[in-house]
């Protein structure tokens, strides 16, 4: 239909323009001359009315995942929504960060009977506060077993939730309706919580993915080969230089992933497309079968991995040139010197750190020269020196382009990794949660950047990375190096995500470029059939020429018998 559409706006247009040189077309050339840069006039007007962008857009419906996840999809739905395409997000009523109504979209609010977990900010706080105090007692197996249960049970609980928006949606006749009579074009939605999955398949629209995680992990291991020998797993701290015992690390947590998605995450979406779609339908083939993935990484961060062609990469698509800081903050920044500033932001997730951490870390900050902006939300840190600044938000993207940053005290999340590495700025890394442990690691990796170990920071450790970032010139080196690969490229990641999604629309999917390999069987896939079928013709050729060289040699014996006699 997208493209239908444009195919006649163009031929009107085309229609239009026809006309308007027939008006013309009684001028005679004294006349056109009299008229200064008509004919140039004319050629401008046909081109803009011919390569308008306003009227051409599309009608995209969008599946989003609150919290950190809806800042980076939030800017994508705002472009396309800049170049006319209209938007309409479904969310529930209880959403943390998306908002009913904004001038770029439009929503569709679903009433649950209970918030999805993702959407209570206390949530993640209490998680990081159990995971410090079980690293504080020390390891302990029983401690360890009991903290992963709850969290498998607070994982399908979530799922749970996020599933009733499905149930909400189709039994609502009205609003399935209203949402057909629409006529989408596209299903955009971040599979982190696949509720968009379902109801793409109910509609029999195209899918394109903004993701890095699905259900069972990262995004490519269910839908790019993933050798676990040098592809490391998710939840899995190490590089792609594993050694033996890493590499047995690594295929236990592909197990342990594939287990939990398996038994835990995937039977409140197993029952749902049974209810609604029948026993033919699996839902692991509906995730898998999106005409396109856009994963938000960037090879230039990330280690090197087999990829599909219906994969592309708009890692970093966030991130933009910086604007000028609101006067107050320049100010502060300015007031530096030569010394410089460190930023500090541990995300929106978690709302503070623990007491005794913080006010290590303004201890560790208060003997520096730097000028120390904070992002703090929480108990004001005991040993706060006059360097530091406390605020509850801050341009971050704009902070970072500015030339007086030093380093950056990050968490590790994806959005402030990208924004770093763009503007070429080294991180201290305290990693919390979830992957910041292994974006830090990727970054560690190429000297870019230098973790420290939120279980055992103290003033004095914290002090010592903080110095080494800021004095060791290779640390900014290679983040600069980083960020002049990360920005050389024939388009901008937000760009190429924009183009596929239009592709899309234009062609009512992209089915030639994924492959049917998601439709077979396990067996078929792994080629266990062809490998069971030439081992038994082995086996079988190899029994044979045992037993002719055993029926051979028994008749020579015969033969020799009664000579010796």
């Amino acid at each position: 239909m997208f493209w239908e559409n444009i195919e006649l706006l163009q031929d009107a247009r085309l229609h239009s323009v026809q006309s308007t040189f027939r008006q013309f077309q009684g001028f005679r050339s004294s006349d056109m001359g009299s008229i200064p840069g008509l004919s140039l006039l004319l050629l401008v007007a046909s081109v803009s009315i011919l390569t308008s962008p306003g009227v051409l857009g599309g009608k995209i419906l969008v599946f989003p995942v609150d919290g950190s996840h809806w800042v980076n999809m939030d800017l994508m739905l705002q472009s396309l929504h800049a170049r006319g395409h209209e938007v309409t997000v479904v969310r529930t009523t209880t959403s943390w960060y998306i908002k009913e109504s904004a001038p770029h979209y439009s929503s569709i609010s679903i009433k649950l009977p209970e918030a999805i977990g993702l959407e209570d900010q206390e949530f993640f706080s209490e998680l990081l506060s159990k995971i410090l105090s079980i690293k504080k007692e020390g390891p302990s197996l029983f401690a360890f077993v009991k903290f992963y249960w709850e969290m498998l049970g607070k994982l399908s609980g979530l799922h749970q939730q996020a599933s009733m928006i499905v149930v909400e949606m189709f039994e609502n006749k009205t609003l399935m309706q209203s949402i057909r009579d629409t006529q989408f074009d596209l299903v955009l939605l971040d599979p982190g919580l696949p509720v968009g999955v379902l109801v793409a398949h109910e509609l029999k629209l195209p899918t394109v993915y903004n993701v890095r995680w699905v259900t069972s992990g990262e995004g490519h291991f269910v839908v790019a080969p993933s050798p676990t020998s040098y592809v490391p797993v998710s939840g899995h701290v190490a590089s792609d230089k594993m050694t033996f015992v890493q590499r047995v690390k690594n295929s236990l947590f592909y197990v342990l992933n594939m287990g939990v998605d398996k038994f835990i995450v995937s039977p409140h979406y197993d029952r749902l497309v049974e209810r609604y779609f029948g026993p033919d339908v699996n839902f692991y083939h509906l995730l898998q079968g999106a005409d396109i993935w856009l994963m938000r990484i960037d090879f230039v961060l990330e280690f090197p991995r087999p990829t599909m062609p219906n994969i592309f990469y708009i890692g970093g698509f966030q991130c933009k040139p910086s604007k000028p800081l609101p006067a107050e903050l320049e100010e502060f920044v300015q007031s530096s010197g030569e010394h410089g500033v460190i930023l500090m932001s541990l995300g929106t997730l978690v709302k503070a750190l623990p007491v005794e951490i913080t006010s290590a870390i303004a201890a560790a900050f208060a003997q520096l020269p730097q000028k120390v902006i904070w992002r703090h939300v929480g108990e004001t840190p005991k040993n706060l020196g006059n360097n530091t600044l406390l605020v509850k938000w801050m341009p971050q993207n704009d902070l970072l382009g500015h030339p007086k940053v030093r380093a950056f005290v990050a968490h590790g999340g994806t959005n402030g990794i990208y924004e770093s590495m763009y503007h070429g700025v080294p991180i201290v890394g305290i990693p919390l949660l979830f992957d910041q442990h292994e974006n830090i690691l990727r970054l560690e990796s190429r000297g870019a950047a230098k973790v420290v170990d939120t279980n055992t920071i103290t003033h004095q450790n914290f002090l010592e990375t903080l110095q080494e970032v800021l004095h060791n010139p290779s640390y900014r080196n290679n983040m600069q190096r980083l960020s002049e690969l990360h920005r050389d490229t024939p388009k901008s990641p937000l760009e190429t995500a924009l183009f596929w999604i239009e592709f899309v629309m234009r062609h009512g999917g992209a089915s030639h470029l994924r492959t049917e390999s998601y439709k077979m069987p396990w067996y078929a896939l792994h080629s266990v059939d062809v490998i069971c079928v030439l081992l038994a013709i082995v086996l079988v050729l190899t029994a044979a020429v045992v037993g002719a060289i055993r029926f051979l040699c028994s008749r020579l014996c015969r033969r020799r018998k009664p000579k010796q006699e």
